[in-house]
């Protein structure tokens, strides 16, 4: 078993644990979309006239184990919405990337931006969490799901207004995306079977995916170079992690990211 697998496998069981303490039809009852159920904050964030910077806020990861001993992610988050971030991704994973749902719940409180749920979405009664917890979309990927499914997760998140960032690893998996109804591509530079990093990736999975769906490269932006080169093969966005989370200024690590600092 990889660890991805594992990731997945825990990710099963968390589900029944949580549904014995609340059922589906109950949650689904609390997370029904209100008057701004259409409002896609996430998707309008991303098309922005420039490259839009998704800033990430995790504590550990399978590859790096602790990435940040301290951890005020209230403070962070705060931090990225001031640096002029379009929107924050929080992962919510407890084993392997030391998240919590309450992280969520608190960021949420604070900040105006839109917030992302990242975690291992193996069921549905992830996304109604998502939308209780105050996120604005949700993270579902490809090589844990089938493609039935995948439609399915779609639909349940836009009929929440909650907008859906797939997740894909290859060219194959960016047609799976399409073809359930993607609006937002996220090309994983990561392999997470393996952990291994190519941005190269995101040039071919950007070829492939049309210019009106919305393109997020994710994994492995590390530099403005970087970014720059992003930015002229026609990338939307960008979701950074490691690299913010072991800036002690996020501030400026961020606009050197954008190529702002002279």
């Amino acid at each position: 078993m990889n660890i991805l697998q594992e990731i997945t496998k825990r990710a099963m069981e968390r589900v029944e644990e949580r549904k014995k303490i609340l059922p589906l039809r109950e949650l689904m009852e609390m997370a029904r979309p209100g008057d701004a159920a259409d409002d896609f904050s996430f998707e309008k964030a991303l098309r922005s006239a420039d490259i839009a910077f998704i800033c990430e806020i995790k504590k550990a990861s399978p590859s790096k184990g602790i990435i940040a001993e301290h951890f005020p992610y209230i403070d962070i988050a705060g931090e990225y919405e001031s640096a002029g971030a379009a929107a924050i991704s929080v992962l919510t994973e407890p084993f392997w990337f030391k998240g919590d749902d309450r992280h969520m719940r608190e960021i949420a409180d604070i900040v105006s931006i839109p917030l992302l749920r990242k975690d291992f979405i193996v069921d549905s009664y992830m996304i109604y969490e998502a939308k209780m917890l105050g996120a604005s979309a949700v993270l579902l990927i490809c090589s844990i799901l089938e493609q039935k499914k995948l439609a399915e997760y779609i639909g349940v998140a836009h009929s929440l207004g909650l907008s859906a960032l797939v997740e894909a690893h290859t060219e194959e998996e960016v047609g799976m995306a399409l073809a359930a109804g993607a609006r937002i591509v996220g090309g994983n530079n990561r392999d997470l079977r393996t952990f291994e990093v190519d941005i190269t990736l995101s040039a071919r999975l950007r070829k492939m995916t049309p210019r009106d769906i919305i393109y997020v490269s994710e994994s492995g932006v590390r530099t403005a170079e970087d970014v720059e080169i992003l930015r002229r093969i026609g990338v939307d966005a960008v979701l950074i992690g490691e690299a913010l989370m072991r800036s002690t200024d996020k501030k400026a690590a961020l606009a050197g990211l954008r190529g702002d600092i002279p």
